[in-house]
């Protein structure tokens, strides 16, 4: 039987010699380990295409690359080592890479007092690319969490003032009736409106420090000076106790999106590792049909 040699088309000369940016796949299905635990995750792997005369890339030869992130936990160097690998499957084609990695990274919460406990998911997306001038890698954060409008409280606090001074105009003024008058519907009879929130961000990341931690490891260090920063993240399993704990924390917490804002950015541009960033605050407004918004960004963005 003859073995014929199978055409290579992509191999041909362009037939409109022309540089591109960016050829590769997107959407690509992987378990990526996160940890110790193995997660799913899009990917999106491309080359540049840089010799002008070339039709098209290995495609395929990137799809391979990726194999190494299905055995060893994710990070950057690991990230580094498959664009190198991507470079190299091209035989000079290409001097540029480009992988980004999205999915969603569950973490066990802890309940504010009571023993309880419950999974949050938080999405994610690492952007990195490897070029004649460097490796670069930026990571795209989304992290929820409850505020209380400080406009809010203050208009609802003068109500309860105003029915206090009304009820107790000819009513004996005693410790007793002031605490059953502020355990009563009648009593409180405002509260402020809350809303759920989150946080969206874009930190640009150094490899000198973070290059071998798991990149599980680095998200959940940000999460959590993100959440601290803020003082009212949302909460998964939640008994009586808990609920009122999550109160306490709204009421001690009060935040405009602007005041929101500005605890991250303090809290980011002392987070090690972190170099630059994007971020973006939003109240889901429970008041308005709208959102609002705040935006800070830091070194060079």
């Amino acid at each position: 039987m003859t073995v014929l040699t199978l055409p290579d088309v992509a191999s041909q000369t362009a037939r409109s010699p022309a540089a591109l940016t960016w050829v590769g796949m997107e959407g690509i299905a992987l378990p990526v380990r996160l940890g110790s635990r193995s997660v799913t995750a899009k990917l999106n792997a491309g080359v540049g295409l840089d010799d002008a005369d070339a039709r098209g890339i290995h495609m395929s030869r990137l799809y391979l690359a990726l194999a190494p992130l299905e055995e060893a936990p994710l990070t950057l160097q690991a990230v580094k080592d498959v664009l190198n690998a991507f470079l190299t499957s091209q035989d000079g084609l290409s001097q540029h890479a480009y992988l980004s990695i999205e999915g969603e990274l569950p973490l066990k919460r802890q309940a504010l007092i009571s023993p309880l406990a419950g999974w949050k998911s938080y999405p994610f997306t690492l952007r990195c690319q490897l070029t004649p001038a460097g490796f670069q890698a930026e990571l795209d954060l989304t992290v929820g969490y409850s505020s209380t409008c400080p406009c809010s409280a203050a208009l609802a606090r003068q109500l309860i003032q105003q029915a206090f001074e009304e009820d107790f105009a000819e009513i004996p003024f005693t410790k007793s009736a002031v605490s059953a008058w502020l355990g009563s519907e009648e009593g409180i009879l405002a509260t402020p409106h809350s809303q759920r929130s989150s946080v969206e961000c874009r930190l640009r990341l150094t490899d000198n420090e973070n290059g071998e931690v798991s990149i599980a490891d680095l998200i959940t260090q940000w999460i959590d000076q993100i959440e601290n920063a803020l003082g009212t993240a949302l909460q998964t399993a939640v008994k009586r106790i808990d609920e009122q704990a999550f109160a306490l924390a709204n009421g001690q917490n009060l935040m405009f999106c602007e005041d929101a804002a500005r605890r991250l950015d303090k809290t980011l541009r002392q987070a090690p590792g972190v170099t630059g960033f994007q971020l973006k605050v939003v109240h889901a407004e429970s008041l308005h049909a709208h959102d609002a918004v705040a935006r800070s960004e830091w070194n060079g963005w």
